[in-house]
């Protein structure tokens, strides 16, 4: 079964198993590095296909950044069907870390946690791409940092509504998920996100309905009953009885006496009922609750481009340098040095002649031009390239240089050794309908059964801390 991976991979074992995929640990025999290897349950007819599923055009587009989980390599059998996405492995989940504790976690490890987090979302949102999935089990720890994973049920923020009904976790579901068909937006990320928020620092879930009802009513129950004119903002053909009881609600503030008070009220920013009014990702981050953060990361950000400055500078002198003491060879020439990569690096390994993002020619320059002029035309060329178009069913295409983190896509026909192919040189749009590429998750009826130290990949509607 596993034949075709264990060509360049050694199987240590099973990670976690959800309801369209199961997670390998591996091992790469070339280098004894470890990865994740996601094994798809449905086969595939072609590279077409794979190429159109929204997972693999969301990471790629998302790539790279610090708090996004990386795509190192794709592997797609075509005897068999077989889709493997091989990602870097990360020690745990958000479940998992908080899953038995007695204890709350400190406050300033949740901050940092979660400022993580925000910023994989507003990085997602910025680039056209919502999760619909936020919750604990897709956000992976590895010592101390955050990375969102587990993008198989995204879409474009520019997509046609309305959207598939029966999507993100019960526990998570915005309350415009609940109450519409499908009429809903980005904004029920930051929902899930302030659910997220509270499950940290209370250990157990903010609002565990049993089915939608009930998931509708503790919400109620906490927040309160929204004004009329909020429920008839989000009427839109439903089914469900909108004559909800009045109730006051007890508030959050109740249920977490022990964190600071900026940490409730971005919660509640964050878990506001109205979407029109509810905190967008950029703005969560630019919360006072995060200020040391913030300032931790201008510093950072200034002390690197001094050092860049600096690298710059040192390597200018350094070839003024060799300018004025030329060195050559017997007949007079000027000797060059070439440094040649590491052939034992795992990132070298990987890359192919694939190239998946057209990249920008170079500014065609004449040695007598003057320099402001190619400067100009350099900006120019750049500032074109950045383009984004709205409102429409594609995502905006962003320039990539695919040699520094594109994962490399092998074909063949198992188990002889892999193939490179080339890509196709386009960006894909996530909107392509395939058939059976593509089922939104549901719920399980029956609660799955955890698994100790392993990611737990299902929707878990049922669960016991």
């Amino acid at each position: 079964m596993y034949s075709f991976i264990q060509t360049e991979y050694r199987i240590l074992g099973k990670k976690g198993e959800g309801t369209f995929s199961e997670v390998l640990k591996c091992q790469v025999i070339k280098d004894g590095t470890y990865r994740a290897c996601k094994k798809m349950k449905q086969t595939y007819e072609s590279i077409e296909q794979v190429n159109n599923l929204r997972e693999i055009q969301a990471m790629r587009r998302l790539a790279p950044h610090p708090n996004v989980l990386e795509l190192q390599e794709v592997i797609f059998d075509k005897k068999s069907g077989t889709l493997v996405l091989v990602c870097e492995l990360m020690d745990m989940n958000i479940y998992e870390m908080i899953r038995g504790k007695r204890h709350y976690l400190p406050e300033r490890k949740i901050k940092h946690f979660m400022f993580q987090l925000l910023k994989s979302i507003d990085h997602m949102h910025r680039n056209g791409i919502f999760h619909r999935d936020v919750k604990p089990e897709n956000i992976l720890i590895k010592e101390d940092v955050l990375k969102l994973a587990d993008f198989g049920s995204c879409r474009s923020v520019y997509s046609k509504q309305p959207y598939t009904e029966y999507i993100s976790t019960r526990w998570y579901r915005a309350p415009e998920c609940l109450l519409t068909d499908g009429y809903y937006n980005y904004k029920m990320d930051i929902w899930s996100v302030g659910c997220v928020f509270f499950e940290i620092l209370s250990l157990h879930p903010l609002f565990p309905g049993s089915n939608e009802v009930d998931q509708i009513s503790k919400i109620h129950d906490i927040l309160g009953t929204p004004d009329a004119s909020v429920l008839n903002k989000l009427k839109r053909s439903r089914g469900m009885n909108f004559n909800f009881p009045t109730k006051k609600g007890s508030g959050i503030d109740r249920l977490l006496t022990h964190v600071s008070s900026e940490a409730i009220e971005l919660i509640y920013l964050m878990c506001t009922y109205d979407p029109d009014e509810r905190i967008t990702a950029r703005q969560a981050l630019k919360h006072s609750y995060f200020r040391e953060l913030r300032d931790a990361d201008k510093r950072a950000a200034l002390l690197a481009k001094q050092r860049k400055a600096q690298l710059k500078e040192n390597k200018e002198a350094s070839e003024s340098a060799s300018i004025i003491e030329k060195g050559g060879d017997d007949n007079g020439s000027e000797k060059v040095v070439q440094l040649d990569e590491d052939p034992s690096s795992p990132l070298k390994s990987r890359m192919t002649e694939i190239t998946m993002y057209p990249t920008l020619p170079k500014a065609q320059s004449h040695p007598n031009q003057p320099f402001k002029e190619r400067r100009r035309h350099k900006h120019k060329r750049m500032s074109e390239s950045h383009q984004y178009p709205h409102h429409t069913g594609l995502l905006p295409r962003v320039p990539m240089n695919p040699a520094t983190f594109n994962p490399t896509f092998h074909t063949s026909s198992f188990p002889t050794s892999f193939n490179k192919i080339h890509g196709t040189g386009t960006a894909q749009s996530l909107l392509p309908t395939i058939n059976n590429a593509y089922k939104p998750h549901k719920s399980p009826t029956k609660p799955s059964k955890p698994l100790y130290n392993h990611y737990t990949l299902p929707s878990l509607d049922q669960r016991r801390y």
